[in-house]
This record gives C-alpha cells, structure tokens and sequence, in this order.
C-alpha cells in the first residue's frame, strides 16, 4: 500500500505564491486523490503531474487548464516524466506506460518489474525504471523491449541518474573501460551503485549514508554527485573516484529531493522546508520555510523554484 493513499487530495498551485505569497495565479484541483509527481516538459509548455487516482494530467502553462487526461494504469501512479511530444508513468501496477500528448492514447507498454515501480529516467533511445523488486531495468523507447537488468541492491530501488563517463572523463580515455554509459542508483539498503549500462555490470559501490537513498542528483561539469537521504543528509561525492567530498548537515528530516543549478545546490526535506546550498563550501544560505508538509519534488529555473508537498504543490518565489 502506498504511505501516502491516506492523504486529502492535492492541488497543483501555478504561479508564484501561497496563502503568505501574493502571486498566485490558480489552483489546479482536478485530481481526486494525492499527487505524487510532477514533470515540466523542456519547452516549458506543459506540466504533467501524476495521482494516487491512477491518472495523469497534461497541463498547459500559459493558462493553467488542463488539456489531456491520461487514464490506463490499474493502480496509482508513483512516477511520471513529460517530454514534448510524449509522457511516462508508471505504477504499482508494476508497469510503465508511454503516452502521446498530442492525442492521450497510451502507444507502449513496459512489462517485466515484479513489484512497484518507483522512478523512471529517459536519456537518449534509453530509460531506465527502478522498483521495489530491487532491480533497476534498461528499457529501448522506440522498441518497447527490456534491455538490461541491473540486480546487486538488497533492497527497493528508488533513485536512478545516468550519465556518459565520456564527458566526465574525455577525450584522453576514450579507450577505458571506464568510458561507457553508466547508470546510477540509489536503495533503501543505504548503498548507491554506478553499473555498466550495456553488460548490467556493477562498476562501483558507495557507502557511507546511514539511511535509504532517496535522491540523487548529477553536476558533471564538476564530475560531482549530490545524494538525499533518510539519515537527514546530503552527501557530495566524486563520481571519478567514488571518493566522498562533503557532508550537508542543516536537514531536521529524510532529504527527499535535490537539484543542482549552477553553483546552488536546491534540496526538499520532509522537515517542510526548501534549502539552498553552496555547492562548493556546503553552506546554507538560504531556507524556504513556506510549505506546511512533506516538500517531495524541487525543480528550479529563472531563479523560481517550483515545489510540490504531499499534500499541495506550489510554486513560489525564489
């Protein structure tokens, strides 16, 4: 059963504002029960937010209506992301469904996780899923077709980065092993793994989180690696050494979620408040302290950052 079933329904609040912030601009109530996840699309046209009322919604950024109803899942939805002309969501239904946003017809489904589906990654023709199963699968989008298992956690998988060790590494080791598509994930065991994408190899372990990992977060130009956890920290590490750098201690709760945009380092808490980090230093230097619950998703851009509780999504002022 999902943790969070039992909450009111949420709202999704588009604009810059709450009950404290003057700019609201319309709360999107649409959904019969709790929000999960939220995704913008990278033309910034559309968000796409996912329920515990097995739907998802495709909203339109510029007059905050919804304009497509996505419904086929046969349990509530844990995940989405939204690309421009396509969505993905996945469920406890143990499946993973591609959607086209022109027309709301689901055109792939994913079948092969043995459990809950917990996050999804698209990069490049790949994507990737993580699950309760405790596996993570590499998945061709254009063919439908599991390509990969990656198996090692000893327990539930729910954070997944990727990245190409040839733009961490360069053009010098282009013929290292080590030069290949890698995959990261993060467990519930306190582990964080980095994995050969195209042989399921595990290439490295990283240890030392004291709770599950339920964020991660990429800044490859620094060949750095941000992970949030349920012991209330985040941690920097070197993702060319596995090496870690520092440790950020202000978190009064598990840190559900990261981002890095450019030298700031933006996390969400279950201590109901938005942090803003030094990357470099580890300071704090700012706390958002607006949000009455559980701050679950962060995401970033012009210097507005937009949260989503678990039980309201806003977007407030940066």
């Amino acid at each position: 059963m999902n943790p969070f079933s039992t909450l009111p329904p949420l709202t999704v609040r588009m604009g810059s504002g709450s009950s404290r912030c003057p700019y609201l601009r319309r709360v999107c109530s649409e959904h019969s029960g709790g929000i999960n996840w939220m995704s913008l699309s990278p033309d910034r046209r559309h968000l796409l937010t996912c329920s515990e009322d097995g739907t998802a919604r495709l909203w339109s950024t510029s007059d905050h209506q919804c304009c497509m109803v996505f419904q086929g899942h046969e349990s509530y939805i844990t995940y989405c992301h939204l690309e421009n002309e396509h969505a993905f969501t996945c469920s406890a239904d143990h499946t993973i469904r591609r959607w086209d946003t022109r027309t709301g017809q689901c055109t792939d489904i994913y079948r092969g996780h043995t459990s809950i589906i917990n996050r999804l990654l698209v990069a490049g023709n790949y994507l990737f899923s993580g699950s309760y199963d405790r596996t993570a699968r590499c998945w061709s989008l254009d063919r439908g077709k599991q390509l990969q298992q990656f198996r090692g956690h000893r327990n539930c998988v729910l954070a997944l980065a990727y990245f190409s060790a040839a733009d961490v590494l360069g053009e010098s080791d282009s013929d290292s092993e080590q030069n290949k598509d890698l995959l990261l994930t993060g467990s519930t065991d306190s582990c964080i793994k980095l994995w050969v994408v195209s042989n399921g190899r595990c290439y490295q372990t990283l240890r030392g989180h004291l709770g599950a990992i339920l964020c991660l977060a990429l800044d490859i130009p620094n060949k750095t690696l941000y992970s949030g956890s349920t012991d209330h920290t985040i941690r920097k590490w070197n993702i060319i050494t596995g090496q870690l750098v520092k440790v950020f201690q202000e978190h009064q709760g598990s840190v559900i979620c990261v981002e890095v945009v450019n030298r700031h380092l933006y996390s969400g808490s279950a201590d109901r408040t938005v942090k803003c980090w030094l990357t470099e230093s580890g300071e704090c230097i700012r706390t958002y302290n607006t949000h009455r619950h559980t701050v679950s998703v962060v995401k970033c851009h012009d210097g507005i950052y937009n949260a989503i509780t678990k039980t309201f999504a806003a977007v407030t002022a940066g």
